[in-house]
Order: structure tokens, then sequence, then C-alpha cells
């Protein structure tokens, strides 16, 4: 029987996992709401057997819990699993999954020297370096095996992320669709190309990415949810809901899909005036151009950012008096700025009324105080950026526009400012929420 022909019962029955049927099982697993229950009924026999036998029968668990994003309870089996390159390639990805990345770098590597493909695992590794907030380490990984990685989609991937993250936005989508042209079916490449574009306010774009990365024969949960978050910002509901559906499908407890799909069957029958919601995306997507795309000097760049000025809104809801004050920023740099935006038609501080009222949190009004880490938190962790958490598109953009870049500035931050932002709601704030306390962290408490 050919490895195209295996159905769920018969991968199962196989004594363990190698590469081909791992693929199989993702392609059948998932197929149809019948073979997910069934799939989840073989686990459970699975599992029965591993508690007495372990071996095989535990990888097959773990990689099988891991499908279901179901990243601590992998972990728990495939640390009980026979040592081979599957083990440790899956057990670093349900490590890098819960936060460990440290482990999740060693287990990649290793993962490497015992069969699995080198170039991929070394380029897992320095992701996984980028996500532990070591910027630098990624970069000089990525470096050292650029040779060879020039034909690898793995690494023009996460090259692309370190360009992301360096604030090289141009950089960072070459890259991505540098990775794309070599594998067109790279997941995580259509995944953060999607939110880069939905950021930058190309919402045709990130679509179309994020539906490619949903495409794959397994479920993409992540991608699902953004796709369902684009979807439910055109109006189109239904689209959104089946989005959702799918994520419920593969795993019935995901808390963040059963708030969303409970918001938009509330959604479904509200009266939506689409010539105003597309006036307010075009509005938006204009807002949140980033200021590092203009034309501005080193000096004005560098009190912007310190002032927390990311956007093109920030700096419109921002008056003269204020920019004045910060110190360092000058006469010359005001009359830079000025001239910026009256060759766009635009006025500064002319947004400055929504500071009040408007459910926007001005940066030059909530000011980044001193941030000492909390007993047992380590201070990489407060310096941590913000786009290295695994948040959905919406919460990002949220984050971006209050001008919280890392998780001590988020910690900062209470409930009540966070709502207070446009298209912030109770399905972001408990997102936010799970992470930081993930990293054993949290926001500020209200009465603080």
């Amino acid at each position: 029987m050919t490895e195209s022909t295996l159905d769920l019962p018969t991968i199962f029955e196989q004594p363990t996992f190698s590469a081909e049927q791992i693929d199989a099982l993702k392609r059948t697993a998932f197929a149809t709401k019948e073979s997910a229950n069934r799939f989840r009924e073989l686990l459970s026999q699975t599992e029965s057997t591993a508690e007495s036998a372990g071996g095989g029968a535990a990888l097959k668990a773990g990689i099988s819990r891991l499908m279901l994003g179901q990243p601590l309870k992998a972990i728990a089996w495939l640390e009980k699993s026979p040592d081979n390159a599957e083990k440790q390639y899956n057990l670093a990805a349900a490590y890098r999954d819960v936060g460990r990345h440290g482990d999740a770098a060693k287990a990649f590597e290793s993962a490497g020297s015992s069969g699995a493909d080198r170039v991929e695992c070394r380029c897992m590794a320095a992701e996984c370096r980028l996500l532990a907030g070591e910027l630098s380490d990624c970069r000089s990984m990525l470096e050292a095996m650029s040779g060879e990685g020039a034909e690898s989609a793995h690494w023009h991937y996460v090259m692309g992320r370190v360009r992301f993250e360096e604030g090289d936005r141009a950089g960072a989508i070459e890259s991505l669709e540098k990775a794309l042209d070599l594998d067109e079916a790279h997941a995580l490449a259509h995944f953060h190309l999607g939110t880069m574009l939905h950021l930058y306010g190309d919402d045709e774009g990130a679509k179309d990415h994020f539906s490619k990365a949903a495409d794959g024969d397994w479920c993409y949960a992540n991608a699902l949810m953004n796709l369902a978050i684009v979807y439910e910002d055109e109006g189109r509901y239904d689209r959104a809901a089946t989005c959702v559906r799918r994520v419920l499908v593969v795993d019935p407890a995901h808390e963040r899909a059963r708030l969303f799909l409970r918001d938009l069957e509330s959604a479904h029958d509200m009266y939506i005036d689409e010539q105003e919601v597309m006036d307010s995306q075009k509005r938006n997507a204009v807002l949140d151009i980033p200021v590092t795309d203009f034309e501005l000097s080193v000096r004005s760049r560098n009190c912007l950012k310190k002032m927390n000025i990311n956007t093109l809104g920030d700096l419109l809801r921002t008056t003269e008096p204020e920019l004045l004050a910060y110190k360092n920023f000058g006469e010359t740099s005001l009359k830079e700025i000025k001239a910026m935006l009256a060759h766009k038609g635009l006025i500064l501080g002319q947004l400055a009324h929504e500071k009040r009222g408007g459910g926007i949190v001005s940066a030059s009004v909530v000011k980044a105080p001193s941030i000492m880490p909390a007993p047992g938190v380590s201070a990489d962790i407060y310096n941590r950026s913000v786009a290295t958490l695994e948040l959905s598109v919406r919460s990002r953009k949220c984050l971006q526009v209050q001008g919280i870049n890392t998780v001590g500035e988020l910690t900062q931050r209470t409930e009540a400012e966070l709502m207070a932002s446009r298209n912030f709601g109770q399905t972001s704030l408990n997102e936010i929420k799970g992470c930081l306390s993930e990293l054993g962290v949290s926001l500020r408490s209200s009465d603080v």
C-alpha cells in the first residue's frame, strides 16, 4: 500500500510515525468533521497504549496532540518517546509554542543532527533566538549559513522576520516573497506576510496570504483566526464564521475561537453601513502608516520614537506644544514635520480631539514609566518586543496604534486603557492576558 492511500486506522497501526506517515496523517486527520472525530478516537486508544508501553505509541500521541494545538500534552508524551529526528523536531515545535525558546532551539539543532533537514532545523533554531528576544544572535546564525540558505525557503522566511523586527518593512516583505518563490506552500511565510500586509492596510493581500496559509493539509488555527478577522472587517460574517468553525472542529475547546464565533453570531443580523465601513477602513489604513515610512531626519525619527509616536495617526493626534515640550525636540524638527504633513494636505494636531472620547490613547498622554521587573521575572521578558508574541493581527494592530512596543510597556497598561482603543474587544484582551500569563507577568491593576 502506498503512502497516499493510507487511512487513519492504518496510519495509527504503524509501529511509529515516520516523516512520510506524519504528512499522511496531516492530510487525512482533518479532511472532514467525521475524520477529525475518528482521529481523536484513535488518539485516545494510542494514549492508553502509551501509558503502559511508551515507545512508538508515546511518539504518535505526542505528535497528534501537537497537531491538535495542545503543546503541553504533546511535550509530556514526546519526552517519553524514543529519541529520533521526528521526536526532536516535534518536541522543538512544542517547546516553541509554549515559550521555551532556549529548549526549542536546542531540540531543533538535535533534530538536524539526527537526520532531519539540517538547514531547516538551523533556521528554526535561529527563529527561536528571535522569539527569545535575541535579535542579533538570530541574524548571526542566519548570516553564518547564508550560502546554503540562499536556496532555502526557511532561511528567507526567518530573515523576513528579522528584517521586520529591525524595522526594514520593504526588506521583510522581499524576504518573505522570496521564501514563497522557493516554496509556494510555506504556511509560516504566508502567515507572516499576511500579518505584515494587514498591519499596513493591504487587506486584500493579507486575505490572500491568510487563505493560502490556512489551505494546508492541517488546521493552521492562527491563520484561520486572522482570516476571520479580515472577513469580519469586511462585514462578511458568514465567511468569518466558517473560518472559526474550522478551528473548532479540530479543537472544540479553543477559547478564543468560541468567543469570536459568539461575537460573529451576535453581529450577523446587525445593520452595517457598508460605505461607512469602507471609508473607515481607508482612513484607518492611512492613519496606521508608520512614521518611519516618511522622509525625516535621524533626529526627528529618534525623537518621535522615544515619544512613542509610531504612526501618522499618532502624529496627527499630537499638538505642537507637546512636541516642543520634549527634550531635544527643537524648531528645526518641528518645521520639518509640519512641512512633511503640509505636503500631504495634513496639519499637526488636527486629530488632537480624539485623545478624549475618541477611543484613542495617545502616546503623548501615556508615558512609559520606569519598569522594575517583578520578583522572579527576568528583565529580558520586559525588554521583549510584543511583535514576538503569538497574537492575532487585530491585537497587534491595536498595540501598534497605542505605541506599545515591549512586554514591559504592555504590563504598565490597565485593561481599561487597552479596551479604550478602537476595535479592541474582550477577545483581544483575553488573548493578550493569556500571552502575558505564559510569561509570568500581567497587566497593571487599575487600583495602582
